[in-house]
């Protein structure tokens, strides 16, 4: 074991001894090794005992990855075949080698640096009840789906930048084919294959993103065209490639010219490419959302006009029972103009790893914390890299690491854990005076900037002060928010301080550094926004992760802080940038330049592009909210970018490829979000707060339908008022009334019509 592991380190992997039952290094603090490569003689003092084998993937191998088939390597085979389709002699070259259950590892080197872990085929089973089952030696939880019950498997998945892997000579792994002390390099092109044929056999798909065509009163021809559309025409049309036929087609985006980018089942289009625009990767769009966004840009109402034009559509069919006393059986005025906001649903979970500080200080939270929560952790460790980095660094175009930071999750699902964590690391390294809590008033927020000129505020319940916000009539609130919005603008130039009547200006504060980590109620927060603070700029200013479902507790431990966490908490802390010293460097410091390379310069202004279109689509709508939100994603995305770079490498941070694309793709997924969440929940008078909730009820339901008596008892309200919500909604549109059978009598209910004018637009 011993001669295998050095053979393996002189081959430039980095090897790690491996506890066998856990999967996991048998090391306290081998995170350290994700950078650099152990010495010959600690590999041979952790061998001595013939310890099974692990390699860490990434850069520190040499941009070594591996594609992982578990479940039994079932899809092995299959893969293997297509790839062969493009590349008929791709597979020979990988290093290939049999799992301990069965799976199948490929292993190769990347000429370019590989992303981190990523899922690439899943499957979902339906399950009998919510109690774990057990699926090829792994415990699953089932999540309640409507009415069933179902887990999702992971079939196919990548081990890269910031994973590891147990491998042979470890018993039960036996390698079939190649060498590790002689791996391959592939080219870009060449991993995209065997990751593009990885998605291709995804089962998995998620639900389609549909949107409504046209008005329910003259017919529907964006319906229409889902059903009796030619989605291949359009297309064909728009430059894409049908590579290979079947009951799954697999279709190759304009510009490629080997791999495929998307396939084509029962008329749902399912994008796997991450440079697919319009279309966003692992995401399905149905043939209506597909013809609207590749031809009329994302302009649903011209597509469905076209349509029209080209003979979809048709008169709806009269109700099979009148209703019409009770309320309207069709919308008798036009849908409302209110603007289109789909739900792209909560940031998928991989988002919340940038590599480097920020996930050392995640581990360490998730290890130590009674109940993980990864977007939480995700959310303080951020907030601490912001803080230990203001003032010191700036990207090309002086942008700053001061952000807002919101997590959102329910009562006593971990929210204050990961700030504790941060005030312990704040208070090892010296830094305690940096931290603050709650905001008392604006004038509070001056003066602790004042002395510290870079801060980390963390408050929980959020929502309650932007309620005392909302009601309150003093003006003491209104400086709060005041002040927020300013020294937010303010981080790469001067705030100036009060000035109090007959008194001398007390000067101002230099580059101030304000990072905020909230947390609140996901729903008592977006209740709380007025429609001011969300045109005014301070919804648009908050980075905000929902953190989901509270996850299983463990037993509480106490840990020493990482020693590689201590070591760049306090390296941020002594660093000083710039040529001056002195006590000016104190009062006036001069940041240092973090530069981004070429690549990383496109994704950035095309990302910038994306969001001007959005910004000029909501403005010909006067969509105010949406212009505010998408008017600060550039902005936004450059801050993350930013931060990623200094994570990944604070001593020598390049803003690369990784970086922009996680930020961007981050950053345009969180503003959808948001705009959905905001049209869903904040209410411009008490009427239309009890119309949002009727439709959130209906939303919730399954088919998005409920009884009459069921919802109005969920309603929590009176059968007249009730009436009246339910007859504005169908007048606006927004639900329908439907019979269902029953014990030979019609059941009255109410069905929601998910449109393109509606709250969430998106069925």
């Amino acid at each position: 074991m011993i001669d295998t592991a050095t053979a393996y380190l002189r081959a430039g992997l980095c090897v790690l001894p491996a506890i066998l039952a856990e999967k996991r290094p048998a090391l306290a603090g081998w995170k350290q090794y994700q950078r650099h490569l152990p010495t010959e003689r600690q590999v041979s003092s952790w061998f001595a005992g013939d310890q099974p084998v692990c390699v860490l993937a990434g850069a520190v191998s040499a941009n070594l990855e591996m594609i992982d088939f578990d479940h039994e390597g079932e899809l092995f085979d299959r893969w293997c075949e297509l790839v062969a389709t493009e590349a008929p002699a791709l597979v020979e070259r990988l290093v290939i080698e049999r799992s301990q259950s069965g799976g199948r590892h490929a292993i190769y080197r990347c000429e370019t640096a590989v992303p981190g872990n990523r899922k690439l085929a899943q499957r979902t089973i339906e399950a009998a009840s919510d109690e774990p089952v057990v699926i090829s030696g792994k415990r699953l939880v089932p999540r309640r789906v409507g009415d069933r019950f179902e887990v999702t498997i992971t079939l196919i998945e990548t081990r890269g930048e910031g994973g590891l892997f147990l491998c042979a000579p470890t018993p039960g792994y036996t390698l079939e084919h190649g060498s590790f002390d002689n791996l391959p390099i592939l080219t870009e092109s060449e991993r995209a294959i065997l990751i593009e044929a990885a998605c291709a056999l995804n089962e998995a798909v998620p639900a389609a993103q549909r949107h409504r065509g046209g008005s329910a009163a003259i017919g529907r021809p964006g319906d229409d065209f889902n059903e009796r559309g030619d989605v291949r025409e359009v297309l064909r049309r728009q430059g894409w490639e049908l590579v290979r036929g079947g009951a799954n087609e697999y279709w190759r985006r304009p510009g490629k010219e080997q791999g495929w980018s998307a396939t084509l089942k029962d008329g749902v289009l399912y994008v796997f490419s991450s440079n697919a625009a319009p279309f966003e990767p692992d995401r399905a769009y149905a043939p209506f959302t597909v013809f609207a966004l590749l031809e009329h840009g994302g302009d649903f109402a011209a597509a469905a006009a076209a349509l029209r034009a080209q003979g979809y559509g048709g008169e709806d069919d009269d109700c099979d029972v009148d209703l019409s006393r009770i309320v309207p059986c069709r919308p008798t005025t036009a849908p409302a103009s209110t603007p289109p906001y789909p739900d792209p649903g909560p940031l998928p979970a991989e988002m919340f790893r940038v590599p480097g500080f920020v996930s050392e200080v995640m581990d360490h939270c998730l290890a130590t914390a009674p109940y993980p929560n990864p977007a939480l952790a995700f959310c303080g460790a951020l907030a601490l890299q912001a803080m230990l980095a203001g003032r010191k660094v700036r990207d090309a175009g002086d942008n700053r690491t001061n952000i807002y930071l919101l997590g959102l999750a329910h009562s006593a699902s971990g929210k204050d854990w990961p700030r504790k964590v941060n005030t312990r690391i704040l208070h090892e390294v010296g830094l305690s005076g940096s931290l603050g809590e709650r905001f008392a008033s604006g004038e509070g927020i001056q003066d602790a900037l004042y002395l510290q000129p870079s801060m980390l505020f963390q408050t929980d319940e959020i929502d309650g002060m932007l309620t005392s916000i909302n009601k309150s009539k003093d003006a003491r609130h209104e400086a709060l928010l005041s002040t927020l919005l300013t020294m937010y603008s303010a981080a790469n130039s001067v705030f100036p301080m009060r000035r109090k009547a007959g008194k001398e200006s007390p000067g101002v504060i230099d580059q101030p550094c304000l990072v905020v980590f909230g947390t609140a109620i996901p729903n008592h927060y977006y209740q709380a926004l007025s429609e001011r603070m969300l045109t005014n700029g301070f919804f648009a200013r908050m980075v905000i992760v929902e953190a989901g479902q509270r996850g299983g507790g463990q037993e509480p431990c106490i840990r020493d802080l990482p020693e590689r966490v201590r070591d760049t908490a306090t390296w941020w802390s002594n660093y000083q940038p710039g040529p001056r010293h002195g006590n000016l460097q104190e009062v006036h410091p001069i940041p240092a330049v973090v530069e981004h390379s070429e690549e990383a310069r496109c994704i950035l202004v095309a990302t910038r592009e994306e969001a001007d279109a959005e910004y000029a689509r909501a403005e010909g709508r006067n969509d105010s909210v949406g212009t505010t939100v998408w008017g600060r994603v550039s902005e936004q995305t450059r801050k993350l970018a930013l931060l990623y770079a200094i994570s990944e490498n604070h001593q020598a941070p390049n803003i690369g490829l990784d970086a922009v694309r996680w930020a961007s793709q981050f950053v345009t997924h969180q503003t959808r979000r948001m705009l959905f969440m905001a049209n869903n929940h904040v209410a411009d008078n008490p009427f239309h707060a009890e119309c949002l909730k009727l439709v959130r009820k209906l939303r919730e339901a399954p088919g998005q339908q409920l009884a009459h008596s069921v919802l109005l008892k969920r309603m929590k309200t009176d059968a007249k008022s009730f009436a009246v919500l339910v007859e504005t909604l169908c007048q606006q549109g927004e639900l329908e009334v439907v019979t269902t059978p029953r014990s030979g009598w019609p059941v009255r209910g109410y069905r929601l019509i998910q449109s393109e004018s509606s709250p969430g637009g998106e069925t």
